[in-house]
């Protein structure tokens, strides 16, 4: 693995969950590039300038670790099987009109694609967007999120077998790239691989909408990720962690009335190193950090959790202040173990790479926003370290 100690120059670890805000322009590419005006030469040159940008800003903010801000991903979602959100480059085993990920409160939803035939398998692994990456990063360590087997598990119709491709043998093909794709970012130099699990708390819902949100999947979900976590040793999974949230798109969540004690309980039971867990937007937070207290592992096959509780929230455009986010994860050490304390954000800034950011009142602006939450972040991070004793290394 990479050595990297998650408390370096904070104490208490923190790290981002993964993505950032699109710059228009690029946004703008991604519609040139799906209408056939630009070619893929050229997106690509407008994902490289965003990339560098999202890089050279996040260093600037002094955070101990970065991502390149998903800006070369059609979504943390779709990215392993389409090269943008419109379809355009979809997996040739797949084709449109799949099952809807999510129905977000302000009435919009986002629908995944449906498979089709097999066999499955990705067509862009997240290290393939890393290496490019990394060099812009220099000697500052990358992280590198993936999405979880249980997501793209939704591919797969609901009630009706695709012929000839069992569930049974997709779930197996689908859990062996999960693998892959988690093996190939730390080769590639990720010094963290967190899972994005945005679905599990939305698997409570029943939502009539969305029939996949009644059909009581989580115990389901859970043993997907136990799958591939089981494919990695005590060492390799301290390093790779699990993010939940009730969504982010457009300023919206899709989740957020869910309770979280439907979720959490079972979340733990995945033999992840660590949790990146929204908190910041909650409305009753005692109960949820008490659920998270009482939950978190000592000894998760060989690893001892980490709650890494989210302190800025994306979609709101005002910036908490370092005080704010000290205070948060004071109040959070009341519940948690300061030794398995971390530092997040609610949620990537913007999962989607079509996100026109309305409570910002612009994506561009919306970026802004976000790199002064993540130096509020850093530095209320440390300021908890102190008020709490923790050292840093």
């Amino acid at each position: 693995m990479s050595g990297y100690d998650p408390r370096t120059g904070t104490g208490i670890p923190t790290e981002p969950v993964g993505s950032l805000p699109r710059p228009s322009r690029l946004q703008q590419a991604y519609a040139d590039y799906d209408e056939g005006r630009i070619d893929k030469a050229a997106l690509e040159a407008e994902q490289d300038a965003a990339i560098k940008d999202s890089i050279e800003r996040g260093k600037a903010t002094g955070a101990p670790i970065i991502s390149d801000g998903e800006q070369r991903w059609s979504s943390f979602a779709t990215y392993p099987i389409t090269d943008t959100l419109a379809g355009t480059g979809l997996a040739p085993t797949l084709g449109p009109g799949g099952q809807f990920f999510a129905i977000f409160a302000d009435g919009h939803g986002r629908q995944l694609p449906k498979l089709e035939r097999g066999p499955f398998s990705y067509v862009n692994y997240a290290a393939d967007s890393l290496r490019r990456s990394l060099p812009y990063a220099g000697s500052t360590p990358m992280k590198q999120a993936v999405i979880a087997p249980s997501m793209l598990a939704l591919l797969y119709p609901l009630t009706d077998p695709v012929a000839d491709y069992g569930r049974d043998e997709f779930e197996a093909a689908l859990i062996d790239e999960c693998e892959k794709d988690i093996r190939a970012a730390f080769d590639a130099g990720a010094a963290r691989v967190s899972v994005d699990f945005t679905e599990g708390r939305l698997a409570t819902r029943a939502d009539p909408r969305n029939p996949w949100t009644g059909a009581g999947l989580l115990p389901h979900f859970i043993e997907l990720n136990n799958r591939v976590m089981a494919r990695f040793t005590a060492d390799e999974r301290r390093d790779i962690g699990i993010h939940t949230c009730p969504g982010g798109d457009r300023d919206s969540v899709h989740s957020a009335d869910v309770p979280y004690t439907n979720l959490l309980p079972s979340m733990f039971e995945i033999d992840a190193g660590y949790f990146l867990i929204q908190m910041a937007s909650e409305r009753d937070k005692d109960p949820v950090l008490q659920a998270i207290g009482e939950n978190l592992r000592d000894d998760a096959n060989g690893v001892a959790q980490t709650a890494y509780i989210g302190v800025t929230n994306p979609q709101n455009p005002r910036v908490e202040s370092p005080e704010e986010i000290r205070d948060a994860l004071v109040r959070a050490a009341n519940f948690i173990p300061k030794e398995q304390l971390g530092a997040t954000d609610d949620c990537g800034f913007s999962p989607f790479s079509i996100d026109e950011k309305p409570n910002h009142g612009s994506p561009d602006h919306a970026r802004d926003v976000a790199f002064q939450k993540i130096h509020n972040r850093v530095e209320g991070t440390r300021l908890a370290a102190e008020t709490l004793g923790v050292a840093v290394p």
